[in-house]
């Protein structure tokens, strides 16, 4: 690799990132409450609007369909996506001997948002970085998730408090999968998620392109109507797997706006979409199953 690649043997590692630790004791509590998750795996993106969230309900319930027993825990505090997206909104947590149970959206697949715990959804969360950091900790360690093959942690964009407190406080993460779009400006963007995991020491399973494209239904050509390289760019200049690349589909679009995204995944093993992501999710099981270079 030439000296002018910005790639990480020459500008990660030389000092690891020595950020903020969390107090002991909420470490030794998350590390007990999700002994029983074997794999933990962080959805994260560099911006906002590349549709992380979807992927991150996509990927549950891809790994559910698939037989194995998954948790999603949406983690976004100021624009929580995945109760709406999975048809839960207005469905409310319960506690049984001080611990959050999260709601089952299916045999083997439990859901738990910030959200779910709000009498007024259009009220926004007006909170600071300690006090958002609090309430994430306190998800990580208060719910109970029980015995898990995947826990699916669906992080907020960027690379402050949210994602720092995960990264830091979640025992022995399997990696992270980062999404982006076609557009050069999401792939601009997409490398300081991929910079923040190589500083945390964070592997990475892999690249998701979302809306990478758009298939018409009555010839068959495939239109790049939000460009196309960029997730290329960032895999070859990082040397990373791009595991998925999920098309544009009105379908797709009808089912986030209705809640209706699990009768389209768990329902609908022909169609398009569907089959896209199931094939993401076997590559997820693929790597994670493998070792992966930090």
């Amino acid at each position: 690799m030439t000296n002018n690649d910005n790639s990480r043997s020459t500008n990660i590692r030389v000092k690891k990132f020595q950020a903020p630790r969390i107090p002991p004791p909420y470490a030794k509590q998350v590390e007990e409450n999700l002994k029983d998750v074997k794999y933990k795996v962080a959805v994260i993106s560099g911006k906002g609007g590349v549709g992380k969230s979807f992927v991150s309900a996509a990927l549950a319930l891809a790994l559910a369909k698939l037989g194995y027993q998954v948790g999603l825990l949406d983690l976004d505090v100021h624009g929580p996506s995945i109760p709406k997206i999975t048809g839960i909104r207005g469905m409310r947590p319960y506690a049984v001997e001080g611990k959050i149970e999260p709601i089952p959206l299916a045999e083997n697949l439990k859901v738990l948002s910030l959200e779910l715990m709000l009498d007024d959804v259009n009220k926004p969360i007006v909170w600071r970085g300690p006090l958002k950091s609090k309430a994430i900790i306190e998800l990580l360690y208060l719910t109970n998730w029980g015995k898990l093959d995947y826990l699916i942690f669906d992080l907020p964009p960027g690379t402050g408090d949210e994602p720092l407190s995960v990264a830091q406080l979640v025992p022995e993460p399997r990696g992270a999968i980062i999404v982006t779009t076609p557009s050069s400006l999401a792939g601009t963007v997409v490398r300081k998620a991929v910079e923040f995991c190589f500083q945390l020491d964070l592997p990475i399973i892999g690249i998701v392109e979302n809306m990478s494209y758009f298939k018409c239904p009555v010839c068959g050509t495939i239109h790049k109507i939000f460009g196309e390289g960029a997730a290329e760019e960032v895999a070859k200049v990082y040397n990373l797997d791009i595991i998925a690349r999920i098309p544009v589909h009105p379908d797709l679009s009808r089912a986030l706006d209705e809640g209706t995204l699990p009768s389209l995944i768990l329902g609908n093993q022909e169609h398009e979409v569907t089959r896209s992501i199931i094939e993401f999710a076997k590559k997820v099981v693929e790597k994670t199953k493998e070792p992966l270079e930090k």
